[in-house]
């Protein structure tokens, strides 16, 4: 069996080497949309694959067993859902899709902290389907990444240089959302001492890389 990841993708030292057998493959894709001014939609997808042969004798295609797509819309305002779709696209039994309208309850949840917890305690167990609650809890990260871009594009119709804008430190809506996510938010750590103390923040390693290659100074981006 062939390695499952592309070139560049695996660590020298990865435990993935070219000998193993592939058993499954499951896949999340989120894309995040601005609608108007105001709202955001987000389309999430999510889908479980065995390899040709492995349910199917002698099959040279490989077979999907899940297909789910969710497509949110999220008023930027307190980041609360208005409507929900949900749809199976494939799905192993003729009874799944009966599930997919109980998903109608996200309407009125706030997409921010606290919103994983609200999904298991709305679509746990039996209450919902195991693949779809999954993709929902992938999807929430995506919608507090995109808020980033928000910025950006406001930014920009506002007549701003996206690259010289001024730290606005604890006023900057990303560093409410990311305090104490992840161990570099730590509100006690390095990175967010330095953002209270208005030191500017560094440029993002990926940002800093892009401009060197286009022959771009990185200290215009702060």
């Amino acid at each position: 069996m062939t390695n499952p990841l592309p070139p560049g993708r695996v660590r020298p030292d990865s435990l993935v080497t070219d000998d193993l057998e592939l058993l499954h493959t499951r896949e999340y894709d989120t894309q995040v949309f601005l609608k108007g001014d105001d709202h955001l939609v987000v389309r999430g997808t999510l889908r479980d694959t065995k390899p040709p042969g492995m349910y199917v004798s002698d099959d040279p295609d490989p077979l999907d067993i899940h297909e789910m797509h969710m497509e949110l819309l999220i008023a930027l305002d307190g980041l609360v859902i208005t409507q929900a779709q949900n749809h199976m696209a494939t799905h192993p039994n003729e009874d799944c899709p009966a599930i997919e309208t109980a998903y109608e309850a996200l309407v009125g949840l706030s997409i921010a902290r606290g919103f994983n917890r609200k999904v298991r305690e709305l679509f746990g167990g039996p209450r919902g389907c195991a693949h779809t609650t999954t993709l929902l809890q992938a999807m929430a990260p995506a919608v507090m990444q995109s808020l980033w871009s928000v910025e950006v594009l406001n930014r920009r119709k506002a007549g701003w240089p996206v690259e010289s804008r001024p730290e606005r430190g604890e006023d900057h809506p990303g560093f409410r959302t990311n305090l104490n996510t992840c161990h570099i938010w730590d509100e006690e750590g390095e990175h967010v001492v330095k953002i209270r103390s208005g030191e500017a923040r560094r440029v993002p390693i990926q940002i800093s890389q892009r401009l060197k290659e286009l022959g771009r100074d990185d200290t215009t981006w702060t």
